[in-house]
C-alpha cells in the first residue's frame, strides 16, 4: 500500500504509457529502441482527464511520426484491466488523458483508514538530523507577536520535517550575554534605584528598556533583598540584577510558549559558547585558515572575500560581484570582547559540527536579510558549508489589527503587543491558525475581531466546524441508520460517482504530497491552505448529498467519505498544533 496515491497514480501512467510502446513496438507498429522522458501531470480542468502525458509529442522525433498518431497506437495497445484508471482518450495534439477509477479511490480511503494520524508521512527525510532554531527572542523583556509567528512557523515547521522522515530538533537560543544583556541590568537597576531615592533622584538611561515589566523586576528584586545593594559597586550590583532578570524572564518565557503549545528539545545559552571558551576557539579556526585580520586593535573577518568566494560558487560572475557593496565583521572588539557575530558563527558551528546536525533551519525576522550570507559564508570559512546546511527561513511583519484598525503598543509593555496578552484576547488555537495562515515572505494582518467571530469568516473557525460539523453527522448517521461506519474493505467506492465526491476524495488524496511541498519549501502554512480546501470540498458534499435514507450500499460509501475527511482533518489541525473539536 502506497502512501502517496498521487505519486502512485502517476506513476502507474507513466508505467502504463511505456509498457503500450513496448507492446506496440513488438508487433512493429512503432519503431523499437526510442528513450522518451515525458512528463505526467494533473490537468487543471477535470474535462481533460485526472491525469495526462506527454509522451506521444516527446516521442514524435525519435518515432519519425506525428504525435496523435503515436498516441493513437498507444491507445490501441493499453489495457486498463485491474490498475487505477477507468479510461483513457486521445486529446489535442497529442495528450493521453487518464481517468480515474473506482481502484484509486477505494485505496484512498484504505490508505487513511491503515494510517490514520499517521497518514501522510513518508521518508523523504531519510532520519537526517535537522534542527529548527525558532522564536529565540532576547530575554529582557515579553515575548510581543512578532515572536508568536516565528513560534507557530518554527513548531510546525518543525512537525512537517518530522512527518517527511527528519530526526528533529527544536531549540530556543537565549541571548543571555552581550550589550542587550548590559542595557537589561542598567535598566533594572536605574529603576531599582529610583524606588529607593525617588524618580526625580535617579536618571534612566535614554537607550534603557522602558515598560512596566523592568518596573516589576526591581520591585522584585527589592522585595527580595532590601535596599543593601544600592550600596554595593556598581558592577556587582548590575551583575546580580542581570542574573536576577534573566531568572525570572526566561521562566516566563517558557511558560508563555507552554500555553502557546510549544516545548523545545533545548534552551541553548549563549553564555555557554563564551563560557567555555568556545567563541575564542571558533575565532582562532578563522584565523588559522587566512579569514581574519587585524586592524585599529580590533579582530576582523575577511567577509569580503568569504562572500565573493560564495557567490561565485553560486554562479555569480566576477563582475557581479565586485559591483557588490561587500564589507568585512568584527569579531573582537578593541576592548578584547567578542562580538555578537563571533558568538553567532560559534553556535552555528557548534550546531554542524559539535551536535552533527546535517541541516540548521532558522526561522528569523525579515530584518536579519542581510545576515544571512555572512553567517552562511563565516560556516564556509570554516569547512562546514553553510551555504548548504544552514537554511533560514525569513518571516515578513505582522500587523495587528482590531475592527479595521491598527493596534500597535500594549498598555502593560509600552512594546509591541506581548504574546501572553494577545492570549488573553484570542485562544490558542485561533493565534496558531492565523499566524501560520500565510508563507513566511508574506506579511501577515492579525484581526482580533476576526479571529474571535464564530462564522465561516474566520478561517480557523470555518475548518474546525468542517472537523465537528462531520462528527455530528456521523453520530446521527449511526444512530437513524443503525451501523457503524464501516471499514474500507466493506465499501464500493465505484459508489462515489458525483462531482462533490470524487473532488473530496482526491483533496484527502492530495495530503501526503501537501506535506512533501511544505517540507521542502520550508513552508507550513501550505497545510493551512490544504485545510481551507479540504473543509470547502467537504461543506460542498455535504450540502449537496444526502446519507441518511440513501440505500445501504451508499449509506456505508458516504459514510465513510465523511469519515475518513473527519481524519484527515484532524491529522492536519494536529499538525499545526491546533485542536479538532468535536462540538462547535
Amino acid at each position: 500500500m502506497t502512501a502517496n496515491m498521487i505519486e502512485a497514480a502517476q506513476a502507474q501512467v507513466a508505467a502504463l504509457t511505456q509498457g503500450a510502446y513496448e507492446k506496440a513496438a513488438a508487433a512493429g507498429l512503432l519503431p523499437a529502441g526510442a528513450e522518451v522522458a515525458a512528463k505526467v501531470d494533473i490537468p487543471k480542468d477535470a474535462k481533460n482527464g485526472d491525469y495526462a502525458t506527454s509522451f506521444a509529442l516527446a516521442a514524435a522525433k525519435a518515432l519519425g511520426k506525428s504525435p496523435r498518431e503515436i498516441a493513437q497506437v498507444l491507445v490501441d495497445q493499453m489495457d486498463l484491466g485491474g490498475t487505477y484508471f477507468d479510461k483513457v482518450e486521445l486529446a489535442g495534439p497529442g495528450f493521453l488523458n487518464f481517468t480515474l477509477g473506482k481502484k484509486w479511490f477505494g485505496e484512498v480511503l484504505s490508505n487513511v483508514e491503515a494510517q490514520g494520524m499517521t497518514y501522510g508521512e513518508s521518508d523523504i527525510g531519510q532520519g537526517k538530523k535537522v534542527m529548527v532554531e525558532f522564536v529565540s527572542a532576547n530575554p529582557t523583556g515579553p515575548m510581543h507577536i512578532g515572536n508568536a509567528r516565528g513560534g507557530v512557523l518554527g513548531d510546525a515547521l518543525a512537525s512537517v520535517l518530522e512527518r517527511v522522515g527528519y530526526d528533529v530538533w527544536r531549540e530556543f537560543y537565549v541571548n543571555d550575554a552581550g550589550n542587550q544583556i548590559h542595557k537589561f541590568a542598567l535598566s533594572i537597576d536605574a529603576r531599582y534605584q529610583q524606588l529607593i531615592l525617588g524618580e526625580d533622584k535617579v536618571e534612566f538611561p535614554a537607550d534603557g528598556y522602558q515598560g512596566e515589566d523592568i518596573r516589576e523586576l526591581a520591585q522584585g528584586f527589592r522585595a527580595e533583598f532590601g535596599d543593601a545593594w544600592l550600596d554595593k559597586p556598581e558592577e556587582e550590583r548590575q551583575a546580580a540584577m542581570a542574573d536576577f532578570g534573566l531568572k525570572n524572564n526566561i521562566p516566563r518565557m517558557q511558560e508563555d510558549l507552554r500555553r502557546y503549545k510549544i516545548e523545545y528539545d533545548e534552551w541553548f545559552l549563549e553564555s555557554s559558547l563564551h563560557n567555555s571558551g568556545y567563541v575564542q576557539d571558533t575565532v582562532d579556526k578563522l584565523t588559522a585558515g587566512g579569514w581574519t585580520y587585524e586592524k585599529d586593535g580590533a579582530l576582523w573577518l575577511d567577509t569580503t572575500n568569504l562572500l565573493k568566494k560564495k557567490f561565485i560558487s553560486e554562479g555569480k560572475t566576477q563582475e557581479q560581484v565586485d559591483k557588490l557593496d561587500l564589507k568585512d565583521d568584527v569579531l573582537r572588539r578593541a576592548n578584547g570582547f567578542y562580538t555578537y557575530f563571533a558568538a553567532d558563527i560559534a553556535y552555528h558551528r557548534n550546531k554542524l559540527e559539535e551536535r552533527g546536525f546535517d541541516t540548521a533551519v532558522n526561522i528569523w525576522g525579515a530584518d536579519h536579510h542581510g545576515h544571512v550570507a555572512r553567517l552562511q559564508a563565516a560556516l564556509d570559512g570554516l569547512g562546514l558549508d553553510g551555504s548548504h546546511r544552514l537554511v533560514v527561513v525569513l518571516m515578513q511583519l505582522v500587523n495587528l489589527l482590531q475592527d479595521g484598525q491598527p493596534v500597535r503598543m500594549s498598555k502593560r509593555t509600552g512594546k509591541a503587543i506581548a504574546l501572553r496578552d494577545l492570549l488573553d484576547e484570542v485562544s490558542v488555537d485561533a493565534a496558531r491558525y492565523f499566524f501560520n495562515s500565510r508563507s513566511s515572505t508574506s506579511g501577515l494582518d492579525f484581526d482580533l475581531t476576526l479571529a474571535v467571530r464564530e462564522d465561516s469568516e474566520n478561517p480557523v473557525y470555518y475548518v474546525q466546524y468542517a472537523h465537528a460539523r462531520i462528527c455530528s453527522l456521523i453520530a446521527k448517521v449511526v444512530e437513524a441508520e443503525n451501523v457503524p461506519v464501516p471499514a474500507a474493505d466493506e465499501v464500493d467506492a465505484g459508489l462515489l460517482q458525483s462531482p462533490e465526491e470524487l473532488a473530496l476524495l482526491k483533496t484527502i488524496a492530495r495530503f501526503p504530497e501537501e506535506l512533501k511541498l511544505a517540507a521542502r519549501d520550508y513552508d507550513p502554512s501550505q497545510v493551512n491552505r490544504y485545510l481551507a480546501i479540504l473543509a470547502g470540498d467537504f461543506h460542498r458534499f455535504y450540502n449537496a448529498h444526502r446519507i441518511k435514507g440513501e440505500t445501504p450500499g451508499l449509506v456505508k460509501a458516504r459514510l465513510k467519505l465523511a469519515d475518513t475527511a473527519r481524519s484527515v482533518l484532524a491529522n492536519g489541525l494536529g499538525l499545526i498544533g491546533v485542536t479538532a473539536p468535536e462540538k462547535m
